[in-house]
């Protein structure tokens, strides 16, 4: 990229350069010899005929340029069109490899010229050239990561507030004291659960834009836990559910994980969970 800039500008100032310096110094010259020699048809048809080989001259310097910036732009973009196949198991469990490693940078929130910083450290890095020391520079990733996870929060918990107000708009919704925002869609048999119980449930996370970031369903495996164990929108919500039961709960960031969420969830996120409440065990882990 910088020699592509480069490139352009140079053939920027080329281009700029050479009529200015070539047209002056033929126009000036020839009406001093005309003037002298009292020939005045022959000497203008020679400034014509210079001003035709410098017209004729200045129009190749841009075509020069452009051949050279069209190939400059081909050979730039044939990177793109080179993305490896994901052939093989190997070559698939490297990608999610990068998905990993894409999730666990999201909170840093960066920008493309940003991300191009982490493709060049990994180049470097596999070369063995480094242009930092990690030593250095490696302990000042935590104040960054803090510092980035606060913009982020403070932006999700700004637009999650038109959500949580048509959430709490809903039918049959109510908004707690806390900020919960409960919906029953079936009712349950039973006791309510305690916040000393332990619970089973299914479950499906999502986050305001409806991008699922968790869900028992597709595991095919249902939850256990105690419930006072979990991020306080369960343990309020699930004792408001009996067994068999099935709810929805919207949850504000201080009822989730706030500004320091897991991976795949940004920081100051609401999230709403579908619920159902498979069992009440006695109080304890199992």
């Amino acid at each position: 990229m910088r020699g592509f800039l480069l490139l352009c500008l140079t053939g920027s100032l080329l281009g700029q350069v050479t009529p200015t310096t070539t047209t002056p110094t033929t126009t000036t010259a020839k009406p001093k010899t005309a003037a002298t020699s009292g020939t005045t048809t022959a000497k203008p048809k020679t400034a014509t005929t210079a001003a035709k080989s410098t017209t004729t001259t200045a129009p190749a310097k841009p075509k020069a340029a452009t051949a050279t910036t069209a190939t400059t732009a081909t050979t730039a973009a044939k990177p793109k069109a080179a993305a490896p196949a994901l052939a093989t198991d190997t070559d698939k469990t490297i990608y999610a490899l990068g998905l990993v490693m894409a999730r666990n940078v999201g909170q840093f929130d960066l920008s493309p010229a940003e991300l191009e910083i982490i493709e060049r450290a990994i180049t470097d890095a596999a070369a063995g050239k480094p242009a930092i020391q990690i030593d250095e520079w490696g302990p000042k990733i935590q104040g960054l990561a803090k510092e980035r996870q606060g913009r982020v929060a403070a932006q999700q918990k700004l637009t999650s507030q038109p959500y949580l107000a048509k959430a709490a708009a809903e039918p049959g919704a109510v908004r707690t004291a806390s900020g919960l925002i409960y919906r029953e869609e079936r009712p349950g048999t039973g006791r309510f659960p305690l916040a000393t119980d332990t619970v089973k449930v299914n479950y499906r996370g999502t986050l305001t834009d409806g991008t699922e970031f968790d869900s028992s369903y597709k595991r095919n495996e249902p939850a256990s836990f105690p419930l006072n164990h979990v991020i306080k929108c369960w343990t309020e919500g699930l004792q408001k559910m009996k067994v068999g039961g099935k709810a929805v709960l919207v949850c504000p960031a201080e009822l989730a994980y706030g500004d320091q969420p897991p991976p795949g969830i940004p920081p100051g996120s609401t999230l709403i969970f579908e619920i159902e409440l498979l069992e009440v065990g006695a109080g304890g882990a199992k």
